[in-house]
């Protein structure tokens, strides 16, 4: 077996749609920029599965990729990271506790487990805050199979 075989991909997608109030948007934005700037470099942290170089963020404006959701998206590729993956969505969690964000989507690709979609939605009508409350996540698993007749 060589050591590509079991590749795993994840990426995904953070969305937060900022207050109408330009302050308080410029501040949740750059918040938002802050946490993901908090992330380790990959060649910095060798324990951290989620490194800053996998973040990019929308800018301010409809003119920089931010006409209302300030978007927040990420990929990466490991090696067989579902042995790993309690681990990775600890992580995970803990940069959105950190964050603004109405929704976050999570897609992990794997060879031996197949494509798993995960999804953490804030509270009807509301905008999660940075804090260390429990966050709800919801999974969908998805697995392609040869059809032998």
């Amino acid at each position: 077996m060589s050591q590509f075989d079991q590749e795993s991909i994840v990426y995904g997608v953070i969305r937060h749609l900022p207050s109408t109030e330009e302050l308080s948007a410029r501040r949740e934005r750059r918040n938002n920029w802050a946490a993901v700037q908090d992330l380790p470099l990959g060649f910095d942290d060798e324990c951290s599965l989620l490194k800053r170089e996998m973040f990019s963020l929308s800018g301010e404006d409809a003119f920089s990729g931010a006409y209302q959701t300030q978007i927040v998206h990420f990929a990466g590729s490991y090696r067989a990271v579902e042995y790993e993956w309690e681990n990775w969505l600890r992580q995970f969690e803990a940069l959105l506790k950190s964050m603004y964000w109405v929704s976050a989507t999570v897609h992990l690709e794997t060879e031996l487990s197949g494509k798993h979609t995960f999804n953490w939605q804030a509270d009807e009508g509301k905008a999660h805050m940075p804090s260390d409350a429990d966050l709800r996540m919801s999974c969908e698993w998805e697995r392609e199979a040869a059809f032998v007749m």
